[in-house]
């Protein structure tokens, strides 16, 4: 059996060739800082749903203009990819947001305010206990090492 799937070898070159393409071919103005982060093929090579993000643009209004700038040139990438890849049908690319760094980035600010609490909340309930702690377990360390 194969290691990894046609449709997956397919994604992966499209990831690669825009990335590239959107980067150096694609002269809009409106278009910002656009990275691919990725690709899936449908199972007969007909669509491809790219998944793209933009640096340091979070509002609705610039990420829905920066698709529909990358749904115009949707047919020029596309004959841009059949030149590059030799595939028989090159699939049609639909762009989506990819919500899943911003996702990560907001779940990354609330453990770290939760763990600062944390830290605070300990810190006032039990300063004397932390102090009584650290000394017992530096005890019980060099006994172990002898």
């Amino acid at each position: 059996m194969r290691e990894f799937k046609r449709t997956d070898r397919v994604a992966d070159q499209l990831q690669k060739e825009l990335a590239v393409l959107i980067q150096r071919e694609v002269k809009d103005p409106r278009l910002g800082m656009v990275t691919v982060s990725g690709v899936t093929v449908s199972r007969d090579l007909g669509y491809s749903d790219v998944y793209v993000t933009l640096l340091g643009e979070q509002e609705p209004e610039r990420i829905k203009e920066n698709l529909q700038v990358l749904k115009r040139a949707a047919g020029f990438l596309r004959s841009q990819i059949a030149k590059r890849i030799k595939l028989r049908h090159v699939p049609e690319l639909r762009f989506h947001f990819d919500e899943s760094v911003v996702r990560g980035q907001h779940l990354s600010s609330l453990i770290d305010e939760a763990v600062t609490t944390d830290r605070a909340r300990y810190q006032d309930d039990g300063d004397d206990d932390y102090q009584d702690s650290d000394q017992d377990s530096g005890t019980e360390q060099s006994e172990e090492t002898r």
